[in-house]
């Protein structure tokens, strides 16, 4: 792991450590970064974390886009170096968060942020896989996860995508797969949903490709309109985007790429040059060879997408709500 933010933010601290004074590592890391990384060279000057200064971990809990759960309403769990540490965090986050979860250790605390963000690539790993065995047995698998969604226990829904996005959960499992390793521990469970979800983008791909040929269309030479290219619905941020990788995959091939997303003005594809987002009118739909959703933005108008564009490749089952079995549209 590149933990160079980290011990570079560490080095300028403690320059400047006193007394009384309380510092918080909320960085996502692998156990033992606070005690083996940030404590040695806090205690460097000759301070002692738990008597002279207060250290601890407590992992950064947001859901960008969110809008019922924030900073104050999320609970916070914190783990000092000693008791007194904990107490202290404590104290300070209770001034503007409601729910503090105390744990044993900053180990502890840093285990409990990778196995959250684990949880969900896992079993995004599993649905992945599961859209792609229902492929091939020509079953759809938005309505199988639905109808199993309605067990009222020990079922909890998660969909397929074309691929892990943002900066949290395609890589915070890799902390925990690589300490593993350190203790001669293969995740294989870690190792093998990054499999499934890292070769989404390929099979989005042969998805479009297929869906062109259907329609005497190659792929090579084709307009194609990405519809979102943040990693998630309704925010603006692209970080290991998976539509970033699918475009990469197109612009390979040949295709000529135009965006729209709401929340992105402008974007770099790497290799591939600069983008601007284009209006999302009906002469745009109407032109492009294939629309694919990628980005399922809740403002955007899927019934003028649905009327307008030629054909559809929907990654996000956006268009489920308002039509069924059209011919132009394929879905994951």
């Amino acid at each position: 792991p590149d933990i160079s933010y980290i011990v570079s933010a560490v080095n300028s601290i403690a320059k400047f450590v006193h007394s009384g004074q309380l510092i918080i590592l909320e960085s996502t890391t692998y156990p033992g970064t606070t005690e083996e990384v940030v404590l040695p060279r806090l205690e460097a000057g000759g301070l002692k974390a738990g008597h002279d200064f207060y250290l601890a971990f407590s992992p950064e809990r947001i859901d960008p886009g969110n809008p019922i759960y924030g900073t104050a309403n999320t609970p916070k769990v914190i783990g000092g170096h000693t008791e007194q540490c904990t107490r202290i965090a404590q104290q300070f986050y209770e001034t503007f968060i409601q729910k503090m979860i105390v744990v044993s250790s900053t180990r502890t605390a840093e285990m409990v942020k990778l196995l959250e963000n684990t949880f969900r690539s896992v079993n995004i790993g599993l649905v992945n896989e599961l859209a792609l065995m229902c492929d091939k047995m020509g079953l759809d698998v938005w309505e199988i996860i639905d109808a199993a969604a309605t067990k009222p226990f020990g079922f909890m829904p998660f969909y397929p995508g074309p691929g892990l996005g943002g900066h949290c959960i395609p890589v915070d499992p890799h902390y925990l797969s690589w300490k593993a390793k350190t203790y001669e521990f293969y995740a294989r469970f870690i190792e093998l949903a990054s499999e499934i979800n890292s070769s989404m983008p390929e099979f989005v791909l042969r998805k479009i490709i297929d869906a062109l040929n259907d329609h005497q269309k190659c792929i090579r030479g084709s307009t194609l309109l990405i519809l979102g290219v943040a990693y998630k619905r309704d925010v603006g941020d692209t970080r290991e985007s998976p539509a970033l990788d699918v475009m990469k995959l197109l612009a390979g091939r040949g295709a000529d790429l135009m965006y729209h997303d709401p929340y992105v003005p402008t974007m770099s594809l790497d290799g591939y040059g600069s983008y601007h987002s284009v209006p999302l009118t009906d002469k745009v739909l109407a032109e492009a060879d294939a629309a694919i959703i990628m980005t399922d933005h809740s403002n955007l108008d899927y019934g003028s997408i649905v009327k307008c564009a030629r054909l559809i490749v929907d990654t996000r089952n956006a268009t489920a709500a308002i039509c069924h079995g059209d011919e132009h549209i394929v879905k994951l």
